[in-house]
């Protein structure tokens, strides 16, 4: 029997093994060394002051909202094309959700759309407190413009870069918050690299880290300059704010460290995919990814678009047919906003056109550090022969 190509998976060697199972037998299994050792290595790959681990980028972006002061009465914005997460935490912090259109060509959050609707609420006097952009499959946001709008409008900008580890906009390296308040980023096992489940969130801010800090862990300090009153001893801890149990164990982070190592080599292997699916399919009835001049992307998506009006078949149909022959594709992503509790909220289908219309040509193909060029090879055939 054939073996099925899954559309993204974990890369595992013997090194991450191990370092794992020395932290089985170290003497410290969570809150240990290993966090802080993988924070640091990621703030200094990023080229970050600061990181806080957690243990999903959901958990990341809910407590980078709540350190952005987020709440009841206030308005979040970020794309529709994105997993519900990015939206999502603008509602557990008692805020209002909105959505931004897409790009046509990049896919992320349209800088335009964003001008627009910015220079349209602030007249209404519903402007945003926090803007989420979402650097979708590995390519950064043009975050410089976005940054501009952030200080012109006064809103607090939080990258997601859940997809973006290893990629790099205008030659600095995706995370390094240069541009933003916040990044956040995610480890889950089809990610770039993976902590199994995990998350991190990045700022070159003090106050925003010890706030991160904080939530991260059920509000508890320990240090006596931030509790109120005195110390009663060494043992003694103060819950100062309303926190969480938001924390990345040490067996995590010690694999986060073993596979950062890799990253380059990762995403070195994602370009050459990149380029070869680029090549095999350029003369097909699709569209392939564009690639803004100012970001290098990680790659952890390849989307095609099908011109369906040139097509005998629909999208679903040659959905299904590649995953008969095995080809294990998706989908990114459904819009947020015409997801059943989203409409609950008010709003409907054709809010946001671009994002839906992407949706209903878009396919995600294999696209992973192991997939090999003979795997890849039988991906494009598939694909050929659905779309004929």
């Amino acid at each position: 029997m054939m073996q099925r190509i899954p559309y993204a998976r974990q890369n595992i060697n013997q090194d991450d093994i191990q370092t794992v199972i020395q932290v089985l037998q170290s003497d410290f299994l969570t809150q240990g060394p290993a966090v802080e050792r993988f924070e640091q290595a990621v703030a200094a790959y990023c080229g970050a002051k600061y990181a806080v681990a957690v243990n999903s980028a959901t958990s990341g972006l809910h407590i980078a909202c709540m350190a952005a002061g987020l709440g009841s009465g206030d308005i979040l914005w970020t794309s529709p094309n994105t997993f519900v997460a990015s939206a999502n935490c603008g509602l557990y912090c008692g805020a209002t959700a909105d959505f931004v259109d897409i790009d046509p060509r990049t896919y992320n959050l349209s800088v335009a759309e964003l001008a627009e609707k910015l220079n349209r609420s602030r007249q209404q006097g519903t402007l945003p407190k926090v803007v989420i952009p979402v650097d979708f499959s590995g390519q950064s946001c043009e975050m410089k413009s976005i940054r501009e709008l952030a200080k012109e409008y006064g809103f607090t900008l939080i990258e997601d870069a859940s997809h973006a580890i290893g990629g790099c906009y205008q030659d600095n390296k995706v995370g390094s918050c240069q541009f933003s308040d916040m990044t956040v980023l995610s480890f889950h096992p089809v990610k770039i690299i993976t902590t199994a489940e995990g998350g991190m969130v990045l700022t070159n801010r003090e106050d925003l880290y010890e706030k991160l800090l904080l939530l991260r862990s059920h509000g508890i300090t320990r240090n006596p300059a931030k509790m109120v009153g005195d110390s009663h001893g060494p043992w003694y801890y103060q819950q100062v704010d309303l926190g969480f149990n938001y924390r990345l164990t040490d067996l995590q982070a010690a694999l986060g460290c073993s596979q950062l190592q890799r990253i380059d080599e990762f995403v070195a292997r994602r370009q050459v995919l990149a380029a070869r699916y680029n090549q095999a399919l350029s003369r097909l009835p699709l569209t392939i990814p564009y690639q803004h001049p100012d970001a290098y992307s990680a790659y952890h998506l390849y989307v095609i678009r099908l011109h369906t009006g040139k097509l005998r078949k629909t999208r679903r149909q040659i959905f299904e047919e590649l995953v008969g022959a095995g080809i294990n594709v998706n989908l990114h992503y459904i819009p947020v906003h015409t997801q059943p509790y989203y409409q609950r909220l008010g709003f409907k289908p054709g809010d946001f056109p671009r994002a839906e219309q992407y949706y209903q040509e878009a396919i995600s193909l294999p696209m992973y550090f192991g997939l090999t060029d003979a795997m890849q090879d039988r991906v494009i055939q598939a694909l050929q022969e659905a779309i004929q």
